[in-house]
């Protein structure tokens, strides 16, 4: 279908300066208006109530870089949660999630589009998992790091939980997660469920100032599937180890993040060799009115060179947040690739943020596939024939924040094809345009 203009047009004026929300003379501090904060007053104090709606239209043009493939669609996401604090020591969260597409050409929707009131969190936690020590078991997030490997995938419509069991020691400048897995999996109109012996262990660590202003992460991702149920290779059972570190501090005016990642084990008859690192260097003009911030980045991921070697060498990015970490369009997967990327990001005002970025993209190995944001192959080329210059990519976003809780976004990804992809594609460009409404209360 054709973009929805009036739909454009009532989020734009909503999201107008002075017209976003109405007046109240009551409150002197309208901005920092929230309504849970309202309602939670009046509220006993082991009574907590939040939630969150967020409208989202989106779509693309050049689907699998092909002409004549695009879709435009509305995305909506109420959730509405509860907290139970019966002690200082005990704490009970439940969260509903109620996700729906509309107008979109692919059906039946599902998962990541849709999943019609869904239980997403319930679990129990003894002590205090935020600030000290604590134990949580049951339906839950888990987001470590940049969420690269582990993270909960916000930006898509039905976000991810896991089923897990999860305890946290922190004490003073060090920290460490330990914890036993399975991730949800959704099935629209019906409560998620994990696959049994669909599992993820892992530990995560934190030490703050070990070096000055910096915080070093070792972590240790243990992943277990059944043959059949995996997502690389050929499909035999899965047993495969993550081992890494990430990096991340500031100097001055210069932050700075790595992330040096490698991976064994074995799935089926093969063994697993692969790896990956991501560095991001950024300078801020702190002097300047709107505080730019320019940024340099580099993503590498290992892959696979000889489908027949008996060794699989492309990397599984596991159960990332991919959304603008290789491009807005989401279009690429940390796997088999190689990712520049240079931008500038703007404070214009203290409720207005724009970017502009640049990315490059190549694949790692010529004989392996380039990979989806979602773990799959997009087209491969054995023979290694087709080249190594995947495409490009041209990124612009805006975000201005109304009051407490509600932001409006806007944001736009043009992708380029590369030889390579013009050799094994029709080789069509890609755009991916989003207009955005999100109020959390």
């Amino acid at each position: 279908m054709q973009c929805p203009e009036a739909l454009a047009a009532f989020l734009i004026v909503l999201c107008s300066p002075g017209l976003a929300m109405p007046q109240q003379p009551a409150t002197p501090a309208s901005d920092n208006f929230a309504l849970s904060d309202e309602l939670n007053q009046r509220l006993p104090q082991w009574l907590r109530l939040s939630g969150e709606e967020r409208l989202r239209w989106e779509g693309f043009q050049g689907g699998g870089f092909s002409p004549d493939s695009s879709d435009y669609y509305l995305l909506n996401r109420f959730r509405l949660g509860v907290m139970l604090l019966p002690a200082p020591w005990l704490k009970f969260r439940f969260q509903t999630q109620d996700a729906r597409a509309g107008w979109k050409t692919q059906k039946p929707y599902a998962a990541p589009y849709q999943d019609t009131w869904n239980l997403r969190l319930a679990y129990i936690e003894l002590g205090d998992s935020e600030k000290s020590t604590g134990l949580r078991v049951g339906r839950q997030e888990l987001a470590f790091g940049s969420e690269r490997l582990l993270g909960k995938s916000d930006w898509s419509n039905t976000s991810r939980s896991f089923d897990a069991v999860r305890g946290t020691i922190h004490r003073g400048h060090f920290r460490l997660d330990a914890f036993a897995a399975a991730v949800v999996v959704l099935h629209d109109g019906d409560v998620g469920m994990h696959r049994a012996g669909n599992n993820l262990h892992g530990l995560y660590g934190g030490l703050e100032d070990l070096i000055p202003g910096s915080v070093i992460e070792p972590y240790f991702f243990w992943r277990l599937a059944p043959a059949g149920q995996t997502e690389i290779g050929s499909g035999g059972k899965l047993d495969s180890k993550t081992i890494g570190v990430r990096w991340k501090g500031v100097i001055r005016a210069v932050d700075y993040g790595l992330d040096m990642v490698g991976q064994t084990g074995s799935e089926g008859t093969n063994n697993i060799r692969a790896r990956a690192s991501h560095l991001v260097i950024g300078y801020t003009l702190a002097d300047m009115q709107f505080r730019p911030r320019f940024l340099a980045e580099y993503n590498y991921a290992s892959g696979d060179h000889n489908p027949n070697d008996h060794t699989l060498g492309t990397f599984d990015q596991l159960y990332p947040t991919v959304h603008d970490k290789y491009g807005l369009a989401d279009e690429f997967g940390w796997e088999n690739m190689q990712h520049v990327r240079v931008g500038v990001e703007i404070n214009a005002r203290s409720k207005w943020m724009f970017s502009g970025k640049y990315s490059s993209f190549w694949l790692a190995d010529a004989h392996d596939a380039l990979y989806s944001s979602r773990n799959g192959p997009i087209v491969r080329r054995v023979d290694g024939s087709a080249g190594r210059f995947v495409g490009q990519e041209l990124d612009a976003t805006a975000l201005y924040t109304v009051s407490k809780g509600m932001q409006c976004g806007v944001g736009y990804g043009y992708v380029v094809p590369g030889i390579f992809l013009k050799r094994t594609t029709p080789g069509k460009s890609y755009s991916y345009p989003y207009l955005m409404l999100d109020y959390t209360f």
